[in-house]
C-alpha cells in the first residue's frame, strides 16, 4: 500500500472538523425545533462517515492520479467519481431503508463538505 501523502491527511482532516462543527450544529436545530432523537444522532454518524470518506477517497485517488498519464488519470479519475457516486446512493439508501437512522440527518451531512470546501476557498489565497 502507497503511503497517504500528508496533503490529502490534512485537507481531510479539515473536511472532517468542518463537517462535524456542521453536524453539531443540525443536531442542535433538530433539538430546537423538538424532532431529535437517537436516530438523528445515528444518522447524522452514518452521514458524516460517509461524506469524509468520499472526500478521502477522492484524495488518495487524485494522488494516484499524479502518477500516471493524462489519459490514464482522466479515466481513474472518472471511474472514482463513479463508484464514489454509487457509495454516496448507498450512503443515502441504508439512511432510509433502516428504520434507527434518520434520512434527513443521513442526507444532509453529505453536502457539508462542499461547503467547507466553497468556505476554506475564500480565506485560502495560494
Amino acid at each position: 500500500m502507497k503511503k497517504i501523502d500528508s496533503t490529502v491527511l490534512k485537507e481531510t482532516g479539515y473536511i472532517f472538523l468542518f463537517t462535524f462543527i456542521f453536524s453539531m450544529l443540525m443536531q442542535s436545530v433538530f433539538l430546537i425545533i423538538g424532532k431529535w432523537d437517537y436516530t438523528v444522532l445515528l444518522g447524522n454518524l452514518l452521514g458524516l462517515a460517509g461524506a469524509v470518506g468520499n472526500f478521502f477517497i477522492m484524495g488518495l485517488t487524485v494522488q494516484s492520479a499524479l502518477n500516471k498519464s493524462e489519459d490514464d488519470a482522466k479515466k481513474l479519475m472518472k471511474l472514482s467519481q463513479s463508484l464514489r457516486m454509487l457509495m454516496l446512493f448507498a450512503v443515502a439508501l441504508i439512511g432510509h431503508l433502516v428504520p434507527f437512522f434518520n434520512l434527513i440527518a443521513v442526507v444532509i451531512p453529505l453536502i457539508f463538505p462542499r461547503i467547507g470546501i466553497a468556505v476554506r476557498s475564500l480565506f485560502i489565497k495560494k
